[in-house]
């Protein structure tokens, strides 16, 4: 694509940058067959193309930040187009690049930027969020009245609630669990924000696992939100300050011992982290730090795929429908992983058609545009009933509570606990009984979703 930037605005390195990722696109057009906005609406402003070319206009001073928003905010940031793109094109950083200017350079309408600071004030901060919590219970009952009237968001909020009040999980406090096996090393897990409020479990599970692995697994005190959140809502100053806390807590774990990774179980933080040193990279005291951070950043499926396991305590026959969520198979290109592991457990994995279409959470999106997340999650949910499981798994915490209701959904991980000894999920306690010990030598397993 061709660009008309001014010698002035190329000595500015982010609009350097943009101006090279607007170059490499060709307008070959394959990205708008996997945009999931395009292919609800139609509209070529809402497709990749679209919006790079909108982009485009916007940093050559043609339209303003105000003309492009709709468009950019619609964007799921889902990253389906750049797995796509046979020119390598950098959507990520362009659009992430377009929302920090459209955020610092135009005026949202009040009820909207109110909304919008709502979630960047609450939903990143655990006491904060716990605490919102409490007052939501009374709020319920009126969020079907909230969906249908102007105050919709607020009515998308209460639907993505828990029903009832959450149990605190085990390892709340700050400390480092030792693992009962021998020992391989010593990992860090970042709890995350969101998660740790509303589904401590999956954390509970994480640390067993990794202890079952061998791995002494660290929960450090002081570590909090990633960024993500505030990162893709375009306020690149709140999240950098978010990311730099948790940059400086994990450089200086090091002091204690070897640091072997930083496992991340919500794939949506783990895509930002590992993208910490392109966020700092022009930052003289940070840069180096946070490519020390990038580097041991890795999926716990990615982590795990990558030791030795022992065989798991029985085998089943339950049908297990994996869904990828964007920031997993786009963002990270984990892909094959966290199959293998779930194979190697004894499961049999079922693909769900469209497994590349997003379910329609991306971080807030579920909440800014309901609308369009609730198609989305309709598209999905139907889906995932086409291949009937027993159950759906995902390794990202906005997925699960995206697609809560119809089938039991949990994370990867807390099937992989449950298969090495951990607890049944409480989801699928009717399925505990189709576990079985694994035969003794001599004997063979005749059922589908036998160990290989």
């Amino acid at each position: 694509m061709e660009t008309n930037f001014t010698l002035a605005q190329l000595r500015d390195p982010r609009m350097k940058e943009a101006d090279a990722i607007l170059r490499k696109c060709v307008h070959c057009g394959f990205c708008i067959a996997t945009c999931p906005t395009y292919l609800m609406l139609g509209d070529e402003r809402d497709s990749p193309r679209g919006r790079i070319y909108l982009i485009k206009t916007m940093l050559e001073g043609k339209a303003t930040p105000k003309q492009i928003r709709p468009h950019i905010d619609r964007c799921l940031s889902c990253y389906s187009c750049m797995t796509t793109c046979p020119s390598g094109v950098d959507y990520r950083h362009l659009s992430d690049y377009a929302r920090q200017i459209i955020e610092t350079s135009s005026t949202r309408a009040p009820g909207d930027e109110a909304i919008r600071k709502l979630i960047r004030t609450v939903l990143p901060y655990p006491k904060r969020f716990r605490a919102a919590l409490a007052g939501v219970f009374l709020a319920l009952p009126f969020r079907r009245l909230l969906m249908r009237s102007r105050f919709k968001t607020i009515g998308a909020m209460l639907s993505l609630a828990p029903r009832s009040r959450v149990r605190s999980g085990v390892y709340t406090h700050t400390e480092t669990v030792k693992t009962e096996k021998p020992r391989r090393g010593r990992v860090v897990l970042l709890r995350g924000c969101v998660q740790r409020v509303l589904k401590p479990n999956i954390n509970d599970s994480t640390v067993r696992f990794l202890n079952h692995i061998g791995y002494d697994v660290v929960l450090s005190e002081g570590e909090g939100c990633c960024g993500s959140l505030t990162l893709h809502m375009g306020k690149e100053a709140e999240a950098k300050a978010l990311a730099k806390i948790n940059i400086d807590i994990w450089h200086d774990a090091r002091k204690n011992g070897p640091i072997d990774a930083i496992v991340i179980n919500a794939s949506g933080c783990g895509s930002t982290v590992k993208d910490y040193a392109h966020l700092f990279a022009d930052d003289p005291a940070y840069a180096d730090k946070a490519r020390y951070v990038s580097s041991l950043a890795k999926d716990v499926s990615e982590f795990a795929a990558s030791q030795k396991i022992d065989a798991p305590v029985g085998w089943s026959d339950i049908r297990v429908a994996y869904q990828s969520s964007c920031s997993m198979q786009h963002g990270q290109r984990v892909i094959e992983e966290p199959r293998q592991l779930l194979r190697n457990a004894g499961f049999t994995v079922v693909e769900i058609p469209e497994g590349h279409i997003c379910c329609g959470s991306a971080g807030t999106y579920n909440m800014l545009q309901p609308d369009l997340a609730k198609e989305l999650r309709e598209r999905k949910l139907q889906a995932i009933a086409s291949v009937k499981p027993d159950v759906v798994a995902s390794g990202n915490v906005g997925c699960i509570s995206q697609l809560s209701g119809p089938f039991p959904i949990v994370h990867t991980v807390e099937l992989l606990d449950w298969a090495y000894g951990g607890p049944c999920p409480e989801p699928l306690k009717h399925l505990e009984s189709r576990v079985r010990p694994l035969p003794r030598e001599g004997e063979s397993i005749e059922a589908e979703g036998a160990l290989a």
